[in-house]
Order: C-alpha cells, then sequence, then structure tokens
C-alpha cells in the first residue's frame, strides 16, 4: 500500500466565522469556509493554535446530525 501524501493548505487568507449561536463570547469553534477541498475548523480561544481540516463531506453529515 502506498503512502499517501498530504498537503498543508495555506490558510493565511481564510476568512474564519463561528455560529451565530455562540454568543460571541470566544467558547466555539471557528469554521473558514473558503478553502477548496476541507473545512478548516478550530478553537476560537486558540486561534493562533492546531486546524482540523474536515473533507465537506464529513462537515455536511456533522451538520445535518446537529440538526
Amino acid at each position: 500500500m502506498k503512502n499517501a501524501r498530504h498537503s498543508t493548505p495555506d490558510l493565511s487568507g481564510a476568512t474564519w466565522r463561528s455560529s451565530t449561536h455562540s454568543g460571541g463570547n470566544n467558547e466555539c469553534v471557528e469554521v473558514a469556509d473558503d478553502i477548496p477541498g476541507i473545512v478548516p475548523v478550530r478553537d476560537s480561544k486558540r486561534p493562533a493554535g492546531p486546524v482540523l481540516g474536515i473533507s465537506p463531506d464529513a462537515w455536511g453529515a456533522f451538520l445535518d446530525h446537529l440538526r
């Protein structure tokens, strides 16, 4: 089995947003919608911290489950 190569997307131009349900208290996750192929997710309290990259299909399924 071949090793899969993964590249780190450039998130320097990402536009981050949080849910309108968060209340603006910086205790939620943020997502960036403008990165092709992934949905980056980060902790709003640690904007310079790690980012989790989720496939658009998995993110959609997660949102459907929440609804």
